[in-house]
């Protein structure tokens, strides 16, 4: 994705870009500052190329100070930090915006066919043209990178000197300077030529770059550069294999996000009103004695009451003792979709607490009894529900859901306490599905054999995703998770038809485990779409009942159909079976992974059996 148009404030005497350019507010949306254009991440702006800079304190992406925080307790211990503290937008009171490098530093002329660095063309001040020419200089289009995170300027010289003598193999001894030109002809690399004024040697074109050891046969690794972090950090040693890649490709930044919702009892204050005083109250049992500091270190005025104070250690304690229970992050990780399992299951009632409250789940007043025969269970009205999606590091050409060992980049130089996030209100409903009955269900042959088929093609994708196939991580598809996924978009669909809301305003939210069943569907969007009540109100036994019908006949039919119902793999890795654009797909803002593990067979079953549906006695296929 490009951002709109937009002026660009620039400084320098002799037209080079300083350290960072300034892009005025609003260019990028808020949320993309998390999840597409991220620090360490290329961002095209008109013409241009930049690359988003590192949150040190010297030189960060934006002005810390004036970012607003963020407290999310669970969340926070998790990733070992103190805070969050949003990005920057048009619609506060930040006088800062989002800060760039110029990244690639190669660009090319259209006119005189010159390849060098931006500076060497000496393009006027505040303006990216060919000082000669007076024509939009273009960025390199194509990088390299390593599975580590690092990221480089593609290898231009080495490139179109690859069959001179490797003694000579220097730019000083050259004296030539490279040329580009494209023929037309086609497309294909093929057409991009590569040529050096010295004469030594033949043109050469790209065709054979993005060759896996392309860059290892011309003698070139990694050389650990981090121009995200500026010239002034120097490279650190790496020695990897290099890839080329295109400079909009996906595998050039892929954000790592965490997120969790606000559940009690941290969800009842805004901020963290015990900061500072964490470790003295960690310290201490007697509920007498922890007064006694409260009052002395509050002058008497403690935000909270004695009992909330004591409900926040207790929870504290035992975020503790499960993180030394289990020292994994994904354990850990895992456990805060567990809890908030167990509080959507559990609810609250909103009359019980303060406006300061940021969950509220309640029973419906209906009788959600008749909800029984299609197998669902335990439906719950979430009026109230706040999401925090923290970035917590990227990767490179490697996706680190793939791997036991992903090379996650850090965000700074230096370990900082804090990280940028994102927080969304909405609302939502909770259900789900009956444990007997959905036992008895995963039991059956014909369920299993599908739930293997889709789970070896995952695991192939995984292995192929990840850095080392040996450290890649095991396929968590199960019938379940595929039954619940399914579910989960095909009453997404309905309620952007019946309720109004656009399909990418609505969100799912998985709990598929052994001791989990369950689908949250919410609006945590940052716009007024988020908290209008209409989907509270779908939430109705009534109501659901007949959204939930409705849902599981329009999925019975798709105009793909026979090929897409019969398919035996579908989607760009195969990760699919009865499932498509034209039936069960979402907007990939919507889903939690990426579109893929979905099959309508496992929700309604097939014409010739359908029993390996869960709702097949309930929907004609």
């Amino acid at each position: 994705m490009t951002p709109p148009p937009a002026r660009r404030r620039r400084a320098g005497a002799n037209g080079s870009v300083p350290a960072h350019t300034l892009l005025r507010r609003g260019t990028v949306r808020r949320a993309q500052a998390i999840t597409t254009y991220g620090v360490g991440s290329l961002i095209a702006v008109e013409h241009e190329s930049f690359i988003v800079s590192g949150l040190d304190e010297a030189d960060r992406s934006w002005n810390a100070e004036e970012a607003p925080r963020i407290q999310e307790r669970r969340l926070a211990l998790l990733l070992d930090v103190d805070h969050f503290r949003l990005p920057p937008a048009s619609d506060d009171g930040s006088k800062d915006g989002l800060r760039v490098r110029r990244f690639p530093l190669m660009h090319s002329c259209p006119e005189c066919g010159e390849l060098q660095r931006h500076q060497d063309f000496n393009p006027p001040p505040r303006k990216s043209v060919c000082g000669t020419c007076e024509v939009d200089l273009v960025p390199s289009r194509f990088v390299v990178a390593c599975a580590a995170g690092h990221l480089d300027e593609f290898p231009y010289w080495q490139w179109v000197h690859r069959s001179t003598d490797p003694a000579s193999r220097s730019e000083e001894k050259c004296g030539g300077k490279l040329m580009m030109r494209t023929s037309g002809r086609t497309s294909s690399l093929r057409s991009i030529v590569i040529s050096c004024t010295c004469g030594k040697v033949r043109d050469v074109s790209m065709e054979g770059s993005f060759r896996k050891k392309a860059l290892k046969d011309l003698g070139l690794s990694c050389r650990g550069t981090r121009p995200w972090l500026g010239s002034t950090v120097p490279a650190e040693g790496c020695g990897r294999a290099l890839r080329t890649l295109q400079r909009g490709s996906s595998s050039v930044w892929q954000p790592v996000l965490k997120s969790a919702l606000s559940i009690p009892p941290w969800s009842s204050v805004r901020a963290d009103p015990l900061a500072g005083h964490w470790e003295a109250l960690r310290q201490l049992e007697d509920p007498e004695h922890i007064r006694i500091y409260l009052m002395g270190a509050f002058q008497g005025r403690c935000p909270l009451s004695l009992e909330d104070v004591l409900a926040l250690l207790d929870a504290e304690r035992e975020e503790e003792a499960e993180a030394d229970a289990f020292p994994s992050f994904d354990h850990r990780y895992r456990a805060l979709r567990n809890k908030e399992y167990e509080r959507l299951r559990e609810g609250n009632d909103e009359s019980e607490h303060s406006r300061e409250e940021e969950f509220v789940c309640e029973s419906p007043l209906g009788d959600a009894g008749v909800l029984e025969p299609l197998g669902v269970a335990g439906p719950m009205l979430v009026k109230k529900l706040r999401e925090v999606r923290a970035l917590k590091a990227f990767t490179r050409l490697v996706d680190a859901e793939s791997t036991t060992d992903p090379k996650e980049m850090p965000l700074s130089e230096k370990p900082l306490r804090w990280l940028p996030a994102m927080e969304v209100r909405g609302e939502g409903v909770f259900l789900r599905l009956d444990e007997d009955r959905l036992s008895a269900w995963e039991k059956q042959t014909a369920v299993i054999d599908r739930g293997e088929l889709m789970r070896r093609a995952h695991q192939r994708v995984l292995d192929q995703r990840a850095d080392d196939p040996t450290r890649a991580v095991s396929s968590p598809v199960t019938p379940r998770l595929v039954l619940l996924h399914t579910l989960a978009h095909v009453l997404i669909n309905e309620w952007s038809l019946e309720a109004g809301y656009p399909a990418a305003s609505l969100r799912e939210r998985l709990y598929a485990d052994d001791d989990m069943a369950g689908v949250l569907v919410y609006t945590a969007t940052s716009d007024s779409a988020g908290s209008l009540g209409g989907l509270v109100a779908q939430g109705e036994p009534e109501h659901l009942r007949e959204t939930t019908l409705s849902a599981l006949r329009r999925a019975g039919w798709c105009s793909a159909d026979p090929l897409c119902r019969e398919a035996e793999s579908s989607g760009a890795s195969g990760t699919n079976l009865a499932a498509c654009h034209a039936c069960v797909m979402l907007p990939e803002t919507s889903c939690e992974h990426n579109n893929i593990l979905l099959d309508r067979a496992l929700l309604i079953g097939t014409p010739d059996d359908p029993a390996v549906g869960f709702f097949g006695s309930v929907v004609t296929p």
